[in-house]
C-alpha cells in the first residue's frame, strides 16, 4: 500500500479519536455561574465540605475553573476519605465517600489512580437525559344528537296560567326570544366544556377547535312543567345545538 495513503488513514483515525475525546470532555459541563465553595475557617473543612455537597461540580468549579482550591490541597483533604476504611465525610450538606480512580490521577497528576480518563469521567458531567419526542394523537368527534348542549334557559312567565301544553311552549319561545342570545363565544365555551369532559372519558387531554352546528330550523327544549296546579302549564324554553370537537393528547413515539 503507498506510504501516503496509510499516512492518510493514519491522519483520519487520530482526528475522528480526537474528536471523540472532545465531544466526551464537552458533554454537561457543569454551569459553575452559581457555585460557592462551603465557608469555614478551617481549610480542610472547607475543602470536605464543598465536596461531600457534590463531589464533581466542586473538582470542576473549584479547582480547573475558578482555581478556590488546588489539586493537592483537595486530594489530601479527601484522600483517606474512603467507604472501605470506614472513614465517610458526613457534612452538613451530603457526604464525601473519597475519590475515584480517573480523580486521583487527574488530582495527583498521575502519581496514583488511572489516567487518560475523559473529562466527564473525571469531573462526574451530569448525563444528559435522552429524551424522547413526543407526537400529537387526535381523534375528530363528530355530532351526534345525544352529544347535544343547551343553552341557558329562558325564564318563565309570571303569573300567566295557561291551560294548555302547546300555549305555554310558545310562551316559553317568546321569553326567551325576548332575552339576549347567547353569542357564538357563548355556544364555542359550552361546546369546550362539553367536549373536554367527554375527551377526558376517551383518555385524551384536550380538546380544541370546539364548535356548535346551527341548526335549520331551531331545536327547543323545555323544563319540567313548572305548575303543580292540574290542567295548569308553565315551562322554561331552552335551544339546543349539537358539538363537534378534536381529542388530543401527546404520546412518546416509539424507539
Amino acid at each position: 500500500m503507498p506510504r501516503f495513503v496509510v499516512s492518510g488513514i493514519l491522519i483520519f483515525l487520530l482526528l475522528g479519536a480526537g474528536y471523540g475525546i472532545l465531544q466526551a470532555a464537552r458533554s454537561i459541563p457543569w454551569n459553575c455561574d452559581d457555585w460557592q465553595a462551603f465557608a469555614h475557617a478551617d481549610r480542610t473543612t472547607a475543602i470536605l465540605e464543598s465536596l461531600a455537597e457534590n463531589r464533581g461540580k466542586t473538582l470542576y468549579c473549584g479547582i480547573d475553573q475558578s482555581d478556590t482550591f488546588g489539586k493537592a490541597e483537595t486530594w489530601q483533604a479527601g484522600k483517606d476519605r474512603n467507604e472501605r476504611d470506614d472513614t465517610v465525610y458526613w457534612g452538613e450538606r451530603g457526604s464525601f465517600r473519597g475519590f475515584i480512580a480517573a480523580q486521583e490521577g487527574w488530582l495527583t497528576n498521575g502519581e496514583s489512580g488511572i489516567t487518560g480518563q475523559s473529562l466527564a469521567t473525571i469531573f462526574e458531567f451530569p448525563k444528559e437525559e435522552q429524551r424522547r419526542r413526543k407526537k400529537t394523537v387526535r381523534r375528530k368527534i363528530p355530532a351526534a344528537a345525544d352529544r347535544a348542549i343547551n343553552s341557558p334557559l329562558g325564564g318563565t312567565v309570571s303569573n300567566s296560567v295557561f291551560s294548555n301544553q302547546a300555549a305555554a311552549e310558545t310562551a316559553a319561545r317568546a321569553l326567551f326570544s325576548g332575552n339576549p342570545p347567547v353569542t357564538p363565544a357563548g355556544w364555542r365555551s359550552l361546546a369546550h366544556a362539553a367536549a373536554l369532559t367527554h375527551c377526558r372519558s376517551l383518555g385524551f387531554t384536550r380538546a380544541v377547535s370546539a364548535a356548535t352546528i346551527v341548526p335549520d330550523p331551531i331545536l327547543w327544549g323545555y323544563t319540567p312543567n313548572r305548575d303543580t296546579d292540574p290542567n295548569e302549564w308553565t315551562f322554561e324554553a331552552y335551544q339546543t345545538r349539537q358539538w363537534t370537537a378534536t381529542c388530543t393528547k401527546k404520546v412518546r413515539r416509539a424507539r
